[in-house]
């Protein structure tokens, strides 16, 4: 008998959910804490270790999260969701043919496994099989025809097959699910740019800024429309924006500079030069 002063000793499956609880709230080190302490209590349990992986993954120990995902299929070889998280893991240390073999298995395993067909799908865009990869997302459409991500990445692999046409038809769908989608609004406006519409690029570039105003790829993408418009002060504007939200990013530095350069402004260009070099020094 615990007197009141004591504290109950919790058992696994109290350990397991209050590591449940610490995952959503982010705090991953104290649900790794608890996730441990459930296996420790009992290690047959296949889920503890594939929710243990799930936390080492959201805190990048994606070599950590795929040895907690082997444990939970040696465990439960059925176990469709850990060959899922696995592929996810994989394809982050850019492992994509592993992830790929994940991502057939889970399917296998769950012919109707929505997550599984689009992470495929990115994988084999990843590795450039752009056809490859829209039957996946065509699959993971037809199984969830209100599957944002779904229409967003068949978008991106139709833009890589330079179909804008068909890329933006599909960023308009993720958007009309998602209407606070400010990726699916920057990749709309890219394929809109590809088809020479620069004033409706601009639009797209703009909500997307206005929807996340950190976006320094949208400032850097909305000033290359505006330079192709010749709004070159707008330009010049939106790459700053960029440089200062994101001083490490490459593009952009070599993107202000060649429009100093075609502005024959070869003072102002050096000094961008100048200023990639201290901010970017490994990318010489």
């Amino acid at each position: 008998q615990f007197t009141p002063a004591q504290e109950k000793p919790l058992n696994a499956e109290e350990f397991f959910g209050k590591g449940l609880g610490w995952n959503r709230l982010q705090d991953y080190h104290k649900a790794i804490q608890n996730y441990d302490k459930a296996i420790e209590l009992a290690p047959q349990y296949a889920i503890s270790y594939n929710n243990r992986g799930n936390s080492k993954k959201a805190l990048t120990d994606y070599a950590g999260a795929i040895a907690d995902y082997n444990k939970a299929i040696e465990l439960d070889p059925q176990y469709a969701y850990a060959y899922n998280n696995r592929g996810n893991s994989k394809a982050n240390l850019k492992d994509y043919t592993g992830a790929i073999a994940d991502y057939n298995k889970a399917v296998e395993l769950d012919p109707k496994y929505v997550a599984a067909y689009n992470n495929r799908g990115s994988a084999k865009d990843d590795l450039k099989d752009y056809a490859g990869a829209i039957v996946d997302y065509d699959k993971a459409i037809e199984l969830d025809t209100k599957n944002m991500n779904a229409y967003y990445n068949r978008g991106n692999s139709k833009a890589n097959l330079k179909d804008y046409a068909g890329a933006i038809a599909d960023y308009n769908k993720a958007i009309e699910l998602d209407p606070q989608y400010a990726d699916a609004y920057n990749n709309r406006g890219i394929a809109k740019k590809n088809l020479g519409d620069y004033a409706g690029a601009i639009a797209d570039y703009d909500k997307a800024i206005e929807l996340d105003p950190q976006y320094a790829k949208a400032y850097n993408n909305r000033g290359g429309a505006k330079a192709n418009l010749k709004d070159y002060a707008g330009a010049i504007a939106d790459y700053g924006k960029a440089i200062e939200l994101f001083p490490q990013y490459t593009r952009v530095y070599d993107n202000l500079i060649a429009l100093y350069r075609e502005l024959k402004l070869p003072e102002k260009a050096e000094e961008i030069r100048r200023l990639k070099q201290k901010n970017c020094p490994d990318n010489q």
